[in-house]
């Protein structure tokens, strides 16, 4: 194993984060499963494939034993045998299993208590009973001779529905649809124009879903690898590749979040005619209700796209000009619109299912708080909207670290909103009323966070009246806060790794650590971001007992502290002194001026080499040096 562990190493591990938070947050015990599942798969996937074969070759040891960005690179080495394997055993299951997955695969769920799952299911069985009971009386009607196109459709779907579940119990076997029967009801739904949660609704008279059991449930799905079970936290995980995986096997070609943007972008009779389309009622409701209706009903946005969303007599030109417009609407940048429709709709599927990541780069971590706090202003229930959309408990803290880590981003945010109410929150921000709203309200807070990284001397100095000058009104109470998120900031534009979970790992309600930069799995180095308004900042003894106290609780969990890095606007010579003569701890100092000069430079390249290992050289760091070298 070690030659390809030490290959693996050298690989970013940035885009593997989800899954390696989660595993470096659960224990050995916790994720045993996983790591059991994958490593069979390795030594069953090896047999018929010569290239996996030769890479597990490499391995000289056990998985167990491998860093969680390992682990997380024999996953995607695996992962079309691994989605096979959790297909074939979801099928196996009853359908309970289908309905907890849909539960946790959706916007919101995949970090959440075992509580709160078994909340949400308890809703979800409702609204399944609900809907199953109404779809009863439509088929029963259709028995009695009040046919209708839509409750003709219910019947023969539940004849078909019945017909996959019993055809078992004549050769003696457990009753259940093979994956097979499930494709051929499939293609039937869709000819018939049946939505996802009317097929399960349909299934469920077939085969009634168990009210309670959820732990049990949840536990059979831990047994699969699919969710890592935290009883010290007493909370489910689902790591974003493992969400990715299940949508793929429900055949859910876009979150819901990103689904929502698509039906904000229609006009009301578009959503008319998706309603229309399947046949639900359109008469005396509201646009929103329609939007909600069409997200719970489980459409495809290939179907929305290429049929539902359009009338009846557009013909394909006219479709394809329609998805031009909603392409500008959307805002998506691409160089070829695409000659087909089938293009154009695949176009707006895979830059909406791939925006996740340059949307949390176009707001810095401050700028994100900045606009959170804003909207919390002009629009008082946004918390609310937040937890409501994304199935939150009413009891969470809700801030941005907490939405990073479920990948809900600033424009999710601002698409919870309609465009009544986000057009509202604009002209209360006093913001030009061209263009997009929502855009125009993220490019405000990206400018304000681009002030404060150019003025970041002056911020590191409290220079209330040069932030003033620029346009930048920061209380002087904030300037510390400031300081640090704008730090961070501009780290993260240096590519850094920002690591928020070790960082609140190590810190207490006393004293918290500044910024944590994850070099490995487990090497870091601790930042302190420190302001002083006049002259040279000199609290070396204060500093230094702080900073130790980070160096041990991070020690303590297993964490090897590479350097600590102070950030000041300038050093006293006692100070600088210190530093270099502290025995305990390896700190390098780096004056705020100096950090935007090596950004500056940084920017200035087109390929730029900048390592974090630059700033672990100890003592005060030669900035213009360090800027030469990018």
């Amino acid at each position: 194993m070690a030659i390809f562990l030490a290959n693996l190493r050298n690989i970013n591990k940035e885009c593997f984060m989800k899954l390696n938070q989660v595993l470096s947050i659960v224990n050995q015990v916790e994720k045993s499963k996983f790591i059991t599942s994958l490593d069979r798969l390795c030594f069953d996937a090896a047999k018929n494939n010569e290239t996996l074969a030769k890479t597990i070759d490499n391995i000289d040891g056990q998985i167990k034993n491998a860093s969680g960005s390992e682990i997380t690179q024999l996953y995607f080495a695996v992962r079309g045998f691994f989605k096979v394997s959790v297909k074939e055993q979801i099928l196996m299951n009853s359908a309970q299993i289908n309905l907890l997955v849909n539960i946790l695969s959706r916007d919101g769920n995949c970090v959440a208590r075992i509580s709160w799952i078994e909340t949400l299911y308890a809703k979800e069985w409702s609204a399944l009973q609900s809907l199953a009971t109404e779809l009863d009386a439509e088929i029963k009607a259709n028995g009695s001779g009040l046919v209708s196109e839509r409750s003709k459709a219910l019947t023969i779907y539940h004849a078909c529905m019945t017909e996959a579940y019993i055809n078992d119990k004549r050769i003696n076997r457990d009753s259940k649809v093979t994956d097979d029967e499930r494709g051929i009801l499939n293609v039937l739904s869709a000819h018939l124009g049946l939505t996802t949660d009317e097929c399960a609704a349909i299934e469920h008279l077939v085969e009634g879903i168990p009210k309670d059991g959820v732990l049990e449930a949840l536990n059979i799905l831990r047994d699969m690898g699919v969710v890592f079970i935290s009883k010290k936290r007493h909370e489910v995980f689902v790591p974003d590749e493992i969400v990715e995986l299940l949508n793929d096997i429900q055949g859910k070609d876009l979150a819901d979040k990103h689904k929502l943007r698509l039906l904000r972008t229609f006009s009301d009779p578009e959503l008319s005619n998706v309603l229309k389309a399947h046949g639900r009622k359109i008469r005396g409701v509201d646009r929103a209700d329609k939007i909600l209706t069409i997200i719970h009903a489980g459409l495809s946005a290939q179907e929305l796209l290429a049929k539902d969303m359009h009338g009846p007599e557009d013909n394909q030109n006219q479709r394809k000009e329609r998805l031009k417009q909603l392409i500008s609407d959307l805002e998506i940048d691409t160089d070829k619109l695409g000659a087909t429709l089938g293009e154009r709709i695949q176009l707006i599927i895979s830059s909406l299912s791939n925006a996740t990541e340059k949307e949390f780069e176009s707001l810095s971590a401050s700028g994100f708080k900045e606009l959170l706090k804003k909207l919390e202003a002009h629009f008082p229930t946004i918390m609310a909207v937040i937890k409501s959309q994304f199935e939150l408990e009413d009891t969470e803290l809700i801030d941005t670290e907490r939405l990073r880590a479920l990948s809900i981003t600033p424009y999710d945010i601002l698409y919870l909103l309609s465009n009544d109410e986000v057009k509202t929150v604009r002209d209360s921000m006093g913001l030009p009323k061209r263009g997009n709203p929502r855009f125009a309200i993220l490019e405000c807070f990206a400018d304000a966070t681009d002030k404060l990284i150019d003025n970041y001397d002056a911020l590191a100095r409290r220079d209330v009246n040069a932030l003033r000058e620029v346009g930048s009104e920061v209380a002087e109470a904030d300037i510390g806060v400031k300081f640090e998120e704008v730090t961070k900031a501009i780290f993260e534009l240096l590519d850094l790794n920002i690591d928020e979970v070790v960082r609140k790992e190590i810190n207490t309600a006393k004293d918290k650590a500044d910024i944590i930069i994850s070099l490995s799995d487990d090497d870091i180095i601790i930042g302190e971001a420190k302001t002083c308004k006049s002259g040279d900042f000199a609290k070396y003894s204060t500093t230094s007992r702080q900073v130790k106290a980070y160096v041990n609780r991070a020690e303590a969990i297993g964490k090897r502290v590479a350097q600590v890095l102070i950030i000041a606007p300038s050093f006293s010579d006692d100070f600088i002194a210190s530093a270099e003569m502290d025995t305990e701890v390896n700190i390098s100092l780096l004056e705020a001026k100096g950090l935007k000069l090596i950004l500056d430079s940084f920017k200035a390249k087109r390929n730029p080499n900048f390592s974090a290992k630059l700033l672990t050289k100890g003592g005060l760091l030669k900035a213009e040096l360090i800027a030469k070298t990018i």
